[in-house]
């Protein structure tokens, strides 16, 4: 597995990059957001809130109090579950309200788990099935977020741009409400009015300073309800890991299947191969050991070649698998084994107190060797270096080069298939490789240390 180095890593330039596609702003982001879009979506969201948060605790407390109330009959547990049911449907809704409004794309949770075909078996996993309890606490939670929150918007909304609009509307006040001005002071002998040029310039400079922070006041108030959508009404982080280590059971399959085939292959087409020529060779020298010895003794000493050519593929094969060294002396003499055949020098430094568990071990073994491939391939480097360390629980390796760089793992590459292997134990591959280099790719691991027998 090797990917293509210095092949325009970022031909698209990326954020700052003079040929990005990024849209620039000269206006700062203070001043923008009262007129972006991003913003009144937003407010949408919080204004929609209050009158379906209404709607939906309403509907959530009658149903749920009807169902508990019938539950000494039987007809209480199927409005229990239709209140439930009607609850997760809500969240449909709800997550599109989310996806359209707060660009928060939540997923389904998970479906309901039914042994069983029929309406008693739906009932049951209605009822036992925690997503559904979620999508209630979501209903009964949200109405008062959703009060507080509409208040706090709507009250700073419309101060702000009222205040900020005052030039142009104040005087509506002596002409048609009898006073000079907005009253800001008032008693029963005295008051002061907002009405001459220097209080109504500084009334909309106010404004102004409440026209900008309330975009942000209303961004805040809707990262609450990313919060409650994201955890009451997507999939439980239960859920969501057994998705995880389904996919990642995939990849560790189809990888082992991928090697199995390589092994199958390089056998077939390699030493095989090769025993099988020596054995026609054998033969034909035995048939003219009597006639020829001359010729059968050269004969033999051609198949004595080939004997050590099949050797060494096959300790190359066996070295592919599981090297002996890694398993006899530890990663320090394994990756030191495997620098001294790279091209280019490599200087190894591992500094591990123990020995990770064999599994990882391998892994990082392999992870180190198809860099340290990459770099004798493709990076037309003339130095690399290879660290690995332990960092808490986690074992982290490093390959660096000199080389031209522009490696890039998102382009379906050999990077790609590794990331996705150490993604299959809850590994990490992180690749910093600029046009020009140097390269620097970096791969953590989880810390298993070896068992004592």
């Amino acid at each position: 597995m090797a990917t293509e180095y210095g092949q325009g890593y970022g031909l698209d330039g990326g954020p700052g990059h003079p040929g990005s596609t990024e849209r620039r702003h000269r206006m700062p982001a203070a001043l923008r957001a009262p007129v972006e879009g991003r913003t009144w979506r937003e407010l949408g969201h919080v204004l929609l809130s209050l009158p379906i948060s209404i709607l939906l605790f309403t509907y959530a407390v009658t149903m749920v109090s009807l169902g508990a109330g019938l539950l000494v009959t039987f007809l209480g547990i199927p409005v229990l579950a239709g209140a439930l049911a009607g609850c997760r449907g809500v969240g449909v809704l709800e997550r599109a309200r989310a996806r359209a409004l707060l660009d928060l794309d939540v997923a389904e949770p998970e479906p309901l788990r039914m042994r069983k075909q029929g309406a008693m078996a739906w009932m049951v996993a209605v009822l036992k099935s925690g997503s559904s309890w979620r999508a209630l606490l979501y209903a009964v939670l949200h109405l008062p977020w959703a009060v507080f929150s509409f208040v706090v918007a709507v009250t700073l909304w419309t101060l702000g741009w009222g205040l900020l609009t005052y030039p142009l509307w104040f005087w509506v006040l002596p002409m048609y409400a009898g006073q000079d001005g907005i009253q800001l002071y008032g008693d029963e002998t005295h008051r002061i009015y907002l009405d001459n040029a220097f209080e109504v310039a500084v009334t909309a400079l106010v404004g102004l300073l409440f026209t900008i922070a309330t975009p942000w006041i209303v961004r805040a108030l809707t990262m609450v309800d990313r919060l409650l959508v994201h955890g009451l009404l997507g999939p439980s982080r239960l859920a969501s890991r057994v998705v995880e280590l389904e996919s990642d059971r995939g990849v560790v399959v189809d990888a082992a299947a991928a090697d199995l085939r390589r092994i199958e292959r390089d056998l077939h087409d390699g030493a095989q191969a090769r025993l099988v020529a020596l054995a026609m060779d054998l033969g034909l020298a035995k048939e003219k050991l009597r006639e020829d010895p001359e010729t059968a003794v050269r004969m033999v000493d051609e198949a004595h070649g080939e004997v050590k050519t099949a050797l060494r593929e096959l300790r190359d094969l066996a070295r592919g698998i599981h090297p002996a060294v890694l398993t006899d002396r530890g990663l320090d003499a394994a990756l030191s084994a495997v620098a001294s055949r790279c091209t280019v020098p490599v200087q190894v430094e591992v500094d591990l107190a123990e020995r990770p568990a064999p599994a990882f071990e391998g892994i990082a073994y392999f992870t180190v060797s198809e860099l340290l491939q990459n770099v004798s391939k493709h990076a037309r480097a003339s130095w690399a270096g290879v660290e690995v360390w332990r960092a808490e629980d986690r074992l982290m390796l490093q390959v660096v080069d000199n080389g031209v760089g522009g490696a890039d793992a998102a382009r379906g590459s050999g990077l790609a298939g590794l990331a996705e292997r150490l993604d299959a134990v809850d590994g990490i591959l992180v690749v910093d490789s600029p046009a020009g280099g140097p390269t620097r790719v970096t791969a953590e691991l989880p810390w298993r240390g070896e068992r004592v027998r």
